[in-house]
């Protein structure tokens, strides 16, 4: 299959990572220094004093080897410097749309129980356990994470800037194991810390996590309604989420320009109607105009977005979150296309740009239709050979009829 990107996008105050870095590291970082197994005797004394227990701490980590691959993927995160419109088409794909509506299906009970108990729509949850872990696929689990105690060690250890930070997940990854609800060996995860079905870190795990099927423990791992209800949880209590407000509308607003914030009734005696012209369900409910493309869709934005933007702390990442959702639950792409946009491929048309691609060498990964970072460089490598400009590594229309004609 193609790596899913989603376990790899981390930023510094999403439920993800919390307070994951991207800078860039010294170099000595990169390589292992000597000191480790001091430094493993003397964090024990830490760990002790925050409840974890000789027997716990010796269990986890007394063979453990710190994995310093951790800074080089910190030093050498992909960068493909999309467009918007290339970023939305990519993670509100065919394939993520299918298989969301496939997921509802078979956890039907599941998201009416999280609406009823903390009323937080279905298409955000949605859209949420897609992005992050393609609905818990087991492949991402298998071929695209890591033993997250390794990782951690290695931070806590020998993380220049951050290492109070990850220290502190390190403890609170070994509280879970302490508490029962997880194994070492079941903790894998991002390079970063985060795992399972909504990639919690350590932290979100203990202090948001709830045991939503009353199995006595709480896990981000096998049935997803853990992991659903204490991403409901943290939804509402950290993003303060409202119960019965919609996360916004595409709009048309004629004449205007973002950053306000007013009604919705106010809005629309501004001349600002909905793309499909239909009304406003909640008048007094507030909401702010962004545009986000000069030319592009434009957007009545309220705190139901903010709150899925506290969860990854990017308003491409909301948008498109927002956006799935819809789509999930039956809505059409968004009325006015931004400037330059191409279509999203199908997902019979992603599959032959990835078998395409294989066929000529370039490696994608797997040809499921899923469009991952293996993919993208694939794309990208294509492009500089085929003198496509820019190599963005944007598998789109022009891509796909570029290997029609053969190259």
């Amino acid at each position: 299959m193609s790596q899913s990107d989603s376990s790899f996008a981390l930023t510094r105050r999403s439920l993800l990572v919390g307070a994951a870095l991207s800078c860039a590291l010294p170099q000595a970082a990169a390589a292992e220094p000597a000191g480790f197994d001091q430094w493993r005797e003397a964090f024990r004394a830490k760990a002790r004093a925050k409840g974890i227990s000789d027997q716990t701490y010796s269990r986890v980590m007394g063979r453990i080897e710190p994995d310093m691959s951790v800074f080089r993927k910190m030093q050498k995160q992909p960068e493909f410097h999309e467009q918007l419109w290339q970023y939305i088409n990519r993670r509100v794909s065919d394939w993520r749309i299918t298989a969301g509506r496939e997921a509802l299906r078979q956890n039907e009970a599941v998201f009416g129980k999280i609406e009823r108990d903390f009323g937080v729509e279905r298409g955000t949850l949605l859209a949420l356990w897609g992005v992050e872990s393609a609905y818990g696929d087991p492949l991402v689990q298998q071929n695209h994470m890591r033993p997250v105690f390794p990782s951690l060690a290695a931070l806590a250890w020998n993380e220049p800037r951050r290492r109070s930070y990850w220290e502190t997940e390190l403890i609170n990854a070994l509280t879970i194991v302490q508490r029962g609800w997880s194994t070492p060996d079941e903790m894998r995860g991002s390079w970063a810390g985060a795992m399972g079905h909504t990639q919690w870190m350590p932290e979100v795990w203990l202090n948001v996590g709830i045991d939503y099927d009353g199995d006595g423990r709480v896990s981000p791992f096998g049935r997803p309604d853990d992991a659903l209800g204490s991403t409901a949880r943290f939804l509402v209590n950290r993003g303060k989420y409202r119960r019965g407000e919609h996360w916004g509308y595409e709009v048309r607003a004629p004449g205007l320009s973002g950053g306000a914030t007013r009604s919705y009734a106010a809005w629309a005696e501004a001349g600002v109607t909905r793309a499909d012209g239909r009304p406003f369900p909640l008048p007094g409910a507030s909401a702010q105009l962004w545009i986000p493309v000069e030319g592009g869709p434009a957007f009545l934005i309220g705190p139901n977005f903010m709150a899925v933007k506290s969860y990854n702390p990017s308003m491409n990442y909301a948008l498109a979150i927002c956006h799935l959702g819809d789509r999930i639950l039956g809505a059409p792409p968004f009325l006015n296309p931004f400037p330059g946009s191409e279509r999203a491929l199908t997902l019979a048309e992603v599959k032959e740009l990835q078998t395409r691609l294989t066929a000529l060498g370039f490696d994608t990964g797997g040809t499921d239709g899923r469009v991952g970072n293996d993919t993208m460089k694939a794309v990208r490598d294509f492009q500089l050979k085929a003198g496509l400009l820019p190599a963005d590594g944007y598998g789109g229309l022009k891509v796909l009829a570029r290997l029609r004609q053969g190259s």
